[in-house]
């Protein structure tokens, strides 16, 4: 086997290919962060309603002890 003189690169030693990326994968903005962005979407959306829906059960509990 063949050994290379860089310490970091040694030939012959497996590793394979690596998967040719997208320019927008490469910029981390791939298929796999537009899912997070709507499971965080979902989150904040689900966040939102309740804080509404809370807020509505104060304002409705204040008129009624008032």
């Amino acid at each position: 086997m063949t050994v290379s003189k860089n310490i970091n690169n040694p030939v012959g030693q497996g590793g394979g290919q690596r998967k040719r990326l997208s320019r927008a994968e490469r910029q981390n903005n791939g298929p796999h962060r537009n899912l997070d962005r709507r499971g965080a979407a979902d989150q904040k959306a689900e966040l939102v309603r309740k804080m509404r829906e809370k807020a509505a059960g104060q304002t409705g509990e204040s008129a009624a002890q008032s």
